[in-house]
């Protein structure tokens, strides 16, 4: 009997049988060969099609348990795929192995190539990265001018405050180190950092000759600098990251996008007045009886929080699970604002950050679903089914 070589091999079949009755390895494959004979037709007799090297060796896995045997059958080929689902389902056929009855399912038909292009895949990448000498010309130099980009990091003052050119009349103040080389990375020259959260006494300095755009990370902490630095330093323009993004992690392109979107400190101030004197004006203002969350909702919750995965939506429910609306993730502050209504629940696609768990604070959301949470520093119910 040919055995097929594990080179050839394209498909292997996978089938689960049960049988009323105790029986031995030799009874499956008797059945296998002998009660699908003649229902394909010469060309794709198993038998002959395991002589000419076709179909590799059938192995057999059991189970007996009483009087009744479980088990799986696999089946290697080197057919094609139409040829090999036709010899599947005459497997499928079978009733009887042995003296008893049997039913025979198929599971699956693996494409055992699959596994060997991912191995090729994943092995090319590791041997790409191992090339040394690359040629790539672009690579080469924007590694040459990210090395003299680097190269120009200085130090400031007595506090030695990492810097690049500050000879210019506008000065951009960030707050660590990691947010200098970032910016300077991107071919901005300009820029400064307090080194912390705390205003160094130069920076004060600067903002007496200088004009400063405050650049900020998009979180709750960003808002906490801008208010401690515009107390005590003379800032003419605020600038804010995407919300949830530092300033050390945006691209170059995000970098130059959000510094053109600076706005005056007056207008920064007066803006953010305005958002805390606006009113909620909700239908359910009242007092919200506390959420509880049982086996079966949080069984909802799941489903819900599955289907909505990739979705880049938020789902806001009520008290009772039920949805009230489908938004977008981002700018989830200015859409609960608007909706009119007190949701109980966001089930959320994505990480949560800190301003969106801020957000929800302000508008009474008692749980909050989500895959991740940048901080559990809140009283809302976080959940991660």
């Amino acid at each position: 009997m040919a055995k097929i070589s594990p080179v050839s091999i394209k498909y292997m079949i996978h089938v689960s049988f049960t049988a009323e009755g105790a029986l031995e390895k030799p009874d499956v494959i008797g059945a296998i060969f002998g009660q699908t004979e003649g229902l394909l037709g010469s060309d794709l007799e198993m038998r002959e099609l395991q002589k000419e090297g076709k179909i590799g060796r059938i192995e057999v896995d059991l189970e007996r348990k009483d009087k009744r045997t479980t088990g799986v059958i696999k089946i290697p080929t080197a057919l094609d795929q139409s040829e090999t689902t036709l010899i599947a389902a005459a497997v499928e056929t079978i009733e009887r192995m042995g003296p008893s009855d049997a039913q025979l399912e198929v599971e699956k038909i693996e494409d055992v190539r699959g596994s060997k292009r991912d191995y090729i895949i994943e092995r090319a990448k590791k041997l790409m990265q191992g090339i040394e000498g690359s040629t790539d010309s672009r690579a080469i130099s924007n590694e040459i001018k990210d090395s003299t980009r680097m190269a120009n990091i200085q130090e400031y003052g007595d506090e030695k405050l990492p810097s690049g050119d500050l000879s210019g009349k506008e000065i951009i103040v960030v707050e660590g180190r990691a947010d200098v080389l970032n910016l300077l990375k991107a071919g901005v020259n300009n820029v400064i950092a307090m080194n912390g959260t705390k205003l160094p006494e130069a920076i004060k300095e600067l903002g007496e000759n200088k004009d400063i755009t405050l650049f900020v990370d998009g979180d709750r902490g960003g808002k906490l600098i801008i208010q401690n630095v515009s107390d005590n330093a003379k800032v003419k323009h605020i600038a804010i990251a995407p919300d949830g993004k530092e300033v050390e992690e945006l691209t170059g392109k995000e970098i130059l996008m959000n510094l053109r979107k600076k706005v005056s400190l007056g207008e920064y101030v007066s803006r953010d007045k305005r958002t805390q004197r606006t009113p909620v004006k909700l239908e359910d203002s009242k007092v919200v009886a506390p959420l509880e969350i049982k086996a079966d909702d949080k069984k909802k919750l799941k489903e819900l929080s599955e289907k909505n995965k990739g979705s880049g939506k938020a789902i806001l429910l009520d008290n009772s699970l039920e949805e009230i609306k489908t938004i977008s993730s981002r700018g989830l502050g200015g859409s609960l604002r608007r909706l009119g209504q007190r949701p109980a629940v966001i089930v959320f696609d994505g990480t949560v950050t800190g301003s969106i768990i801020e957000a929800a604070e302000e508008f009474g959301v008692q749980a909050i679903v989500a895959s991740n949470f940048a901080t559990t520093n809140t009283s809302i119910k976080l959940l991660s089914l």
